[in-house]
């Protein structure tokens, strides 16, 4: 199993502890980190949005967000 699968199969819970560990526990550190990842993320998706035609993608566009189906 690759790390990717083994993280996708992680339950919620022991993701957060994993990013807490990450970050001593300090959960503001680890919030602000997700939160710049978050912002690096939908400047590389808009980079994308803006270099593909829709005919490359048959129509499908991304979209910025998640459609509400969090666990938090």
């Amino acid at each position: 199993m690759t790390a990717a699968a083994a993280q996708t199969d992680e339950p919620q819970s022991d993701q957060v502890a994993s990013v807490l560990e990450l970050f001593e526990g300090n959960a503001h550190a680890a919030i602000g980190a997700l939160l710049a990842e978050l912002q690096f993320v939908r400047g590389q998706l808009a980079l994308s949005e803006a270099g593909m035609s829709v005919g490359f993608t048959r129509g499908w566009v991304p979209s910025f967000e998640s459609g509400g189906d969090s666990n938090v």
